[in-house]
């Protein structure tokens, strides 16, 4: 199915005449629908997202005049390679989306296949009614997607997978027919064989497949729940109502595009409790299954201590030790739901499966009702999950061998095996799963790069299907066959079931049109992957040291699980979250980066306006580094990218203002009042504003008359030393307090609060007696060099009290933060003075929060009780890299009684939201959530903000002030 150029550029012409949806041949979009959340790699030709079926027809259409393949495509999160395709990837999810209705009488509902899975659960859930199968990545995966792969999740073993949810598609043939299709009964059936043309042909050869090989179909399938893999040709049987749609679901978009479905729908308990049971190692929780099976629990997830220990390694990104400390002693864990319309119910039958674990191997139980502490409980195994791509000591896992399943009485002899296969090929992973249903997910640590580590994963490969059939298993349990697990099915199947796999896709598909390479004639299991191959040598800047120094290494640490989609909550990915455009993730942009490493499909390196446009709305937040489940740091990324791209090159204007502002600020600090009154006069404002690269929405900053500094030592002078008026610090404890740039010249009451505070808090308070900076401006707009040569003067001025051990708060985030992580990362190498080198890592270990350094070093400050209502507005880098638990610790003493907003990013970000050209983004990011968070917050509620960027977008576009916190401590300080 190969395309000249001549005939791209037609088929494109084409598409876009006769398609009202987007059609998409970029580079751009050939980069990032390359890979899926698999080890593969398939650069499409195009890619289509159709507006609804008549534009899946026209497509289709085309596809079959040109000769290309076609590849369905959802969120883009399948693990085993199936929704990758060398022609046309029809992506689903941008309009394909919604649910036309719900019977909440009969607990149906249709849905477009684009609709997200949480979207679903969310209106079912206003009668009372869910969608029972819930994978992991609920938030953002599609329900054509779960149909394809027939997904399954933690509530299967109660409400089954997706195909035992399925009422009806509405498929389109690969020649264009459309039809409606599910359970058929014998008089249907008849009058569908009955009827000319296609219908009739494809309804005669099904049931003749069917009549012919009943004896096959009835036993040459294993006998387990979670049987994912090959084609579920009994759904054909009699006595399974010749269900046509459910022998579709799980065939991977091979057979039959789904434009829509009717799904069951079921009553969701109202009240649910955990019980958690501990065991001596996995296997022996596995084996405490089979006798629990009857109480009808709504999950049975299984876990081991390997993966505890790698959640608590990634303490700052997972769920922290107070849910680890929860769990019962054990080297293995049972985690078991139910349900009832009651708390008593449900608190009554937990209280009846916790006595049946006791009475059997376990070494402790607990219950748990609190819904809050349910869902700490439940974060171990959501962050576990994701935490297992990567071990704690940078090891990269894969999956591949992903999600097999075992009959339950046979899953603790299956894992022990398993474990004993994995050190005959000197392969380590983490399992997990569903014990419930004998299915069991891993990443192991396979050698993709070399040619003997691929011929292990082969071999490996091969004798594991080997191990999982000889107990009766399948080697896919969840995620599907795909690319991964395709060659393997002819060891799981007899050779006359797999003849009929093919012969079912022929009588759907003929031509071989859909998903080629998929299901039947797979593609071989070790070719096309795409974390081996060519990486180009390309200078770089930055150390990477979790990461063995490799920047193609740091991108491969997104494995496309696509959290990042995930558009419900946290801070990850703003400029996603508005535009909707895959380059616009973190996925996506990794994508890009390691193509343009790779060189194939980017070419020109550094100089590669794909990745450059990509990352132009980039916020540098950070919200990827602590979001991500494999802690993807973008912003550090996107750094290394513009020093290298602009070496040589003249740069964007605001990279010489607003990457510089600490220099332009401190030369204008001087002429305050006649440069605020310019900035006043809406010509000189304007003309500012345009030299600058500064758009023309914003309003400029207003400067201090007078700066921190200047302040600071001029009342040092006047009242002579500090001295404690009631607080009950460390005695004799001198801190430093940061004078970061936006505190010094903009807003320098922020420093005489916290001076006041930590003044009162029993601390002798100092400054540089010079400005200082982190180096964040340049940071982030690429200018590493002088970023560095900036770190270098600060971490020299501060050599003596750094020495002294004097600790160091800051009080703007993105500066702490850098103070705290990319300071001492960027001065740690080995071309560095040992001198420097020692005082940049004394300074990110002495460097606190406000509230951190209170908490730690004078818990017992007096403050008075305020009794004030408030939110919180998190600065994206302190969610990222410092955590806010110590500010809510602190503002819950004073009498603050705060609501923390999940409202992402504020979409200022530093320079970003200033920027010509990122203010529709800027503002679509604030509206999201904080804006409308503002508008309905009442007067009288404080508004905290500890972001200079957080405070001035909420003033300048949600007309609230915001204060600091050391702002509000002053007004606590008792007089």
């Amino acid at each position: 199915m190969g395309v000249s150029h001549a005939r791209t550029m037609r088929l494109q012409e084409r598409l876009r005449d006769e398609v009202r949806g987007d059609v998409d041949f970029s580079t751009t979009a050939r980069a990032t629908h390359s890979a899926d959340a698999s080890i593969y790699r398939h650069p499409p030709l195009g890619v289509v997202y159709p507006v609804d079926g008549a534009d899946v027809a026209a497509v289709l259409a085309l596809a079959r005049e040109f000769d290309v393949a076609l590849t369905m495509r959802g969120a883009g999160t399948s693990i085993a390679g199936q929704v990758l395709g060398r022609g046309l990837v029809l992506d689903c999810s941008r309009y394909m989306s919604g649910i036309s209705e719900i019977d909440p009488e009969g607990h149906t509902a249709w849905v477009g296949p684009g609709t997200v899975l949480d979207e679903l659960r969310e209106a079912a859930g206003k009668h009372g009614l869910t969608f029972g199968p819930d994978p992991s990545t609920h938030s953002r995966c599609t329900l054509g997607g779960m149909i394809g792969n027939d997904s399954c999740g933690s509530h299967s073993v109660a409400w089954g997978r997706t195909a035992d949810n399925i009422e009806e598609l509405d498929v389109l043939l690969a020649d264009g027919t459309r039809l409606t299709v599910g359970r058929t009964s014998p008089e249907e059936l008849r009058r569908r064989c009955a009827e000319p043309g296609r219908v009739g042909d494809l309804y005669r050869g099904l049931r003749d497949l069917s009549t012919a090989n009943l004896e096959l179909l009835r036993t040459g399938y294993p006998r387990l729940p979670r049987r994912v893999s090959g084609y579920a040709l009994d759904a054909l049987l009699p006595e399974n109502g010749f269900h046509l749609a459910r022998a579709l679901v799980g065939t991977e978009g091979t057979c039959a595009i789904v434009l829509g479905a009717r799904v069951r729908l079921m009553p969701a308990p109202p009240v649910r409790a955990l019980v958690v049971g501990g065991y001596r190692s996995m296997p022996a929780a596995a084996d405490a299954v089979p006798d629990i099976l009857d109480v009808a629990p709504l999950t049975v997830e299984g876990m081991g201590a390997d993966m505890v220990e790698t959640v608590l390694a990634h303490a700052p990104g997972g769920p922290g030790p107070t849910a680890l400390d929860r769990l019962p002693p054990g080297r293995g864990w049972l985690f078991l739901e139910v349900g009832g319309d009651t708390a008593s119910e449900a608190e009554g039958r937990a209280g009846e499966l916790a006595t049946r674990l006791e009475a059997g191997t376990t070494t402790g139980t607990i219950v748990v009702t609190d819904p809050a502490e349910q869902r700490k409980l439940w974060s171990i195994r959501e962050a576990g999950s994701g935490l297992v791509t990567r071990a704690p000591d940078g090891t990269e896992a894969w999956p591949g061998w992903e999600d097999a399943a075992v009959p339950p009485e046979q899953l603790g002899r299956y894992l022990e095996d398993f474990q004993e296969l994995q050190r005959q090929h000197n392969l380590r992973g983490i399992p997990y799963g569903h014990f419930g249903e004998g299915c069991v997910h891993v990443r192991l640590d396979f050698d993709l790069d070399t040619a003997p580590g691929r011929a292990n994963f082969r071999d490996f490969m091969e004798a594991a299907a080997d191990l999982v059939v000889s107990y009766g298993g399948s080697i896919s349990g969840e995620h599907g066959d795909g690319q991964a697990r395709g060659e393997l099915l002819g060891r799981m199947y007899p050779p006359e079931l797999v003849n009929l796999f093919a012969q079912f896709k022929f009588l759907f598909d003929p031509d071989n049109l859909l998903n080629p390479g998929i299901g039947v004639d797979p593609r071989p299991l070790d070719e096309n992957v795409r974390v081996s191959g060519p990486a180009r040598q390309l200078p770089l800047a930055l150390p990477y040291p979790h990461d063995d120094g490799s920047l193609a290494k740091a991108t491969r640490r997104c494995v496309g699980v696509g959290t990042c989609v995930d558009t419900s909550s946290g801070v990850m990915c703003p400029s996603y979250m508005v535009t909707g455009q895959e380059e616009h993730s973190t996925r996506g942009r990794a994508r890009l980066l390691g193509e343009m490493l790779r060189g194939e499909i980017i070419t020109d390196g550094w100089d590669s306006t794909e990745v450059r446009e990509a990352l132009d709305l980039c916020l540098s937040c950070k919200g990827c580094l602590s979001d991500c489940p494999v802690n993807v740091d973008m912003a550090t990324y996107k750094s290394e990218f513009l020093h290298q791209h602009y070496r040589r090159r003249i740069r964007p204007v605001t990279h010489y203002s607003l990457g510089a502002l600490p220099l332009w600020l401190r030369l204008a600090a001087p002429l305050a009042p006649q440069a605020n009154g310019m900035a006043q006069t809406r010509w000189a404002g304007n003309l500012v504003k345009r030299m600058a690269g500064i758009a023309a929405q914003r309003e400029l900053p207003t400067l201090a008359e007078t700066t921190f500094l200047r302040a600071f030592h001029r009342r040092r002078r006047a009242a002579g030393p500090s001295r404690a008026t009631g607080g009950s610090g460390r005695a004799g404890t001198t801190v430093l307090l940061w004078p970061d740039t936006f505190t010094n010249y903009l807003e320098p009451r922020i420093g005489a609060a916290a001076t006041e505070v930590l003044e009162h808090a029993g601390f002798t308070v100092i400054v540089p007696r010079n400005p200082v900076c982190c180096g964040l401006t340049w940071v982030t707009t690429g200018q590493l060099n002088v970023a560095r040569a900036v770190m270098r003067h600060t971490v020299r001025t501060l050599a003596a009290p750094l020495r002294a051990g004097v600790p160091v708060v800051g009080l703007e985030p993105s500066c702490t933060s850098v103070l705290r992580g990319e300071l001492p990362e960027y001065l740690s190498a080995a071309s560095e003075n040992a001198d420097v080198a020692a005082w940049a890592t004394q300074l990110g270990q002495q460097t606190h929060t406000l509230a951190g350094f209170l908490n730690e070093y004078a818990p017992d400050a007096e403050f008075g009780n305020l009794d004030v209502d408030a939110i919180t507005q998190v600065h994206c880098h302190q969610h990222a890299t410092l955590g806010f638990s110590a500010e809510e610790r602190l503002m819950e003493r004073v009498g603050l009684h705060n609501r923390t907003l999940d409202a992402g990013c504020c979409g200022l970000a530093g320079n970003f939201g200033f920027e010509d050209g990122h203010y529709e983004v800027s503002v679509g990011a604030a509206e999201r959530r904080l804006l409308p968070e503002m508008r309905a917050a009442t007067p009288d509620t404080a508004v905290l903000a500890d972001g200079y960027s957080c405070r001035t977008q909420i003033e300048q576009l949600g007309d609230r002030r915001a204060q600091h916190l050391a702002e509000v401590l002053r007004t606590a300080i008792p007089t």
